[in-house]
């Protein structure tokens, strides 16, 4: 007896496929223009075919820039210094995010993304800042600050110009050193004594 085979296997679809696809319409038509039909007319399937692969539309965007994730290099948990391993991990994820700055947009209206990369990252970082003595809800909250500022420093960086009569727009090396000052000030002050941070 044959075995069976959903909808999707019988199209001859792959996982692979159904995301690369999902990123050309994000990125011709932005978060609205990509929706489960709009995906399955351009692959040439129908819709019942894509739920082999995606549960939804919002899966479909977390798995895409999940993906992406993929590409960050971690450090290794027990690094010498715990936030010169923070500060490589968000530099590597702004070097990532700026080589798909298509996606950037993505990123932005999602708040960062989901799925196993996502969680392992976030698992390192916290791991590194307890090491640091940063634990609880601070370290939560640092998290978040450094996921937010992280991809606004990228998507700032990969802007198009908003006046021609700028003299001297920044350049890439200016934003990547622009990112990496504040982010050691965001660190310095994450990492300052518990009872001094809530005094501020």
């Amino acid at each position: 007896m044959p075995a069976f085979r959903n909808p999707g296997q019988r199209a001859g679809l792959t996982r692979d496929r159904v995301l690369a696809v999902a990123r050309e319409l994000l990125v011709e038509h932005g978060m609205d223009g990509l929706t489960m039909r709009a995906l399955a007319e351009r692959i040439g399937v129908s819709p019942n075919a894509l739920y082999s692969h995606v549960e939804s539309k919002t899966a479909l965007v977390d798995d895409l820039l999940d993906e992406v994730l993929a590409e960050v290099d971690a450090p290794a948990l027990d690094v010498g210094d715990p936030i010169a391993g923070v500060h490589a991990l968000m530099t590597s994820t702004y070097k990532v995010l700026l080589a798909h700055a298509d996606l950037i947009p993505a990123y932005l209206a999602r708040q960062g993304a989901r799925g196993p990369h996502a969680q392992h990252l976030g698992d390192v970082m916290l791991a590194l800042l307890e090491r640091a003595g940063v634990t609880g809800s601070r370290a939560q909250e640092a998290l978040h600050v450094l996921i937010v500022y992280t991809i606004g420093s990228a998507a700032f960086a990969t802007r198009a110009p908003l006046a021609s009569g700028e003299s001297s727009p920044p350049t890439s090396r200016d934003h990547a050193a622009h990112f990496d000052h504040g982010l050691r000030w965001i660190l310095a002050g994450i990492t300052l004594p518990a009872d001094y941070a809530r005094s501020a």
